[in-house]
């Protein structure tokens, strides 16, 4: 999550976090354009001044047993033999992953060349399968389908245990033009495909001043926001289904959404997928659940320890039953609220095992230069959050009440049985071909 009372562009969780555990050994970069020396001096900076965030931030003052002054110093020399500015940039952020944090790391200069897989994936149980694959990539082109399970990509084998790694590498530190993936189909036929990226050239500098250019990212902006936009699927006054895609609503946009919910007997809050968002967004939704005031955890900061408290709407509270559904992709918020539930037994939590990335964290943008500037950014853990029973979540994850796990072959049919289950529970018969039509995993097209 990230605290609440500044603004949206501190607020929001990087997806990049969804798998937070056990790192298997440092990141590697391949070797790229040969590096100058104002890269190296850039770079230093970007050192200092991370680590300076991270003296004045970080919840923990003994950084979880890492000699802070030690480590950085080792990263500062190991940057002046690097050979590539993705080498460099995979130092600094090595540093970061060390600390074994779900919400610290490092979030580097952007790139002039933006870069499509034209694929997902995601973990199910213990396995990592394609979720989506895009309509005229290479992707789809080679026969990648969802509900393939990914044996190998990139020479790594894939679990729970690195899969972040992976995507932090690949769509964060060093984006490349193509991934080769040894997969497996649902009929059990095992193949190896190079799957090449759609990579557009950008500009290394955006005048905003020029009106095309910005409006260009204004669209870009609108169809992301759309995409991620809530929606709700109702069945008469029995049940109403809401698709909460991320944790950024007002406390109006949940009212409202509430004052709806109150129309049925039950509600299904489906969290998959859901990263988390606003500390203030998770407490109006837990007070609009409950008839009294909840205490939903103790943030635990470098310097103090509080409550944190979702005050009761009293009447105008949702009193039918609830059931919420997650996966290996519910994160941060969805997986404190999903736990509240369980703790408060209010009502049925379904699906998979959630990423146990749970930390309170704010994100310092920061620039470099004067004629050209470089920004750069830092996440850092500002409290951990232990729940009422004792508990963090963190590298735990919520365990559901009831395990409801998708197959290779759902997902190449576009089935969603966990979503059908749900709902038969509250009444509603539901074919699980129509289910994965509501609400299906997609990727915004690049235009």
């Amino acid at each position: 999550m990230s605290l609440p009372g500044k603004s949206p562009v501190t607020r929001k969780l990087l997806t990049i976090t969804f798998f937070t555990f056990l790192l298997a050994g440092p990141i590697t970069i391949a070797r790229a354009q040969k590096v100058e020396s104002k890269d190296r001096d850039r770079a230093q900076m970007m050192l200092s001044r991370i680590k300076d965030q991270l003296k004045k931030n970080y919840y923990d003052p003994g950084y979880r047993g890492m000699d802070l002054d030690v480590r950085f110093k080792t990263a500062s020399e190991k940057i002046k033999t690097d050979q590539s500015v993705g080498q460099i940039f995979g130092t600094i952020a090595q540093v970061l992953i060390e600390l074994d944090d779900s919400h610290t790391f490092f979030m580097p200069p952007s790139r002039a060349v933006d870069t499509d897989y034209g694929w997902t994936m995601m973990m199910i149980g213990d396995r990592c399968y394609v979720s989506s694959v895009e309509k005229g990539s290479d992707a789809e082109a080679k026969g990648l389908r969802p509900g393939d399970e990914i044996l190998e990509a990139g020479g790594h084998k894939l679990g729970r245990s690195n899969l972040w790694k992976f995507e932090y590498l690949y769509n964060v530190l060093r984006p490349q033009p193509g991934i080769i993936v040894t997969v497996r189909s649902p009929n059990g036929e095992s193949r190896r495909l190079d799957l090449l990226a759609k990579q557009k050239q950008g500009k290394r500098v955006v005048d905003l001043t020029d009106y095309t250019e910005y409006m260009n990212l204004v669209r870009r902006a609108e169809r992301e926001a759309e995409l991620g936009r809530d929606l709700f699927v109702s069945f008469g006054d029995q049940l109403l289904i809401w698709k909460m895609n991320e944790f950024d609503l007002t406390d109006s946009q949940i009212d409202d959404a509430m004052a709806r919910a109150k129309k049925h007997k039950h509600l299904i809050l489906d969290l998959r997928g859901n990263a988390g968002g606003w500390v203030t967004t998770i407490t109006r939704i837990v007070g609009n659940l409950f008839d009294r005031d909840i205490k939903i955890a103790d943030t635990k900061s470098r310097k103090e320890t509080k409550p944190l408290m979702a005050k009761s709407r009293g009447e105008k509270a949702y009193t039918g039953k609830l059931t919420l559904l997650v996966d290996s992709r519910s994160a941060s918020a969805s997986e404190v609220l999903a736990r509240t539930i369980q703790l408060e037994k209010r009502g049925n939590v379904i699906g998979d095992v959630t990423a146990g990335a749970v930390m309170t964290s704010r994100q310092f943008h920061d620039e470099i230069g004067i004629d050209v500037v470089v920004f750069f950014g830092v996440s850092v853990t500002v409290s951990d959050l232990i729940m009422t029973d004792g508990n963090s979540l963190e590298h735990r994850g919520v365990a559901p009440d009831e395990i409801r796990l998708p197959t290779g072959e759902d997902l190449a049919a576009g089935k969603d049985t966990v979503l059908a289950y749900a709902a038969l529970q509250a009444g509603v018969p539901l074919d699980p071909l129509e289910a994965g039509k509501f609400f299906p995993i997609e990727k915004p097209k690049r235009k």
